[in-house]
């Protein structure tokens, strides 16, 4: 990762879900329709990319 950051390439990483995915992602969650691994699923991300997204969109 040192290396990474020293080459500036860590910062190029781009986002699983865009903006109005990951709206929508949340909405899903929020609304208990669909479980954590369920909406990971859906997205083509991973369990922890939900709890991410979930936790900036607040509470």
């Amino acid at each position: 990762m040192a290396a990474a950051k020293a080459k500036e390439r860590w910062r190029d990483k781009k986002p699983k879900v865009s903006v109005a995915q990951e709206k929508h992602l949340v909405s899903q969650y929020r609304r208990g329709e669909h479980t954590t691994a369920e909406v990971a699923e859906l997205f083509e991300v991973a369990r922890s990319t939900v709890y991410r997204a979930v936790q900036r969109a607040g509470s």
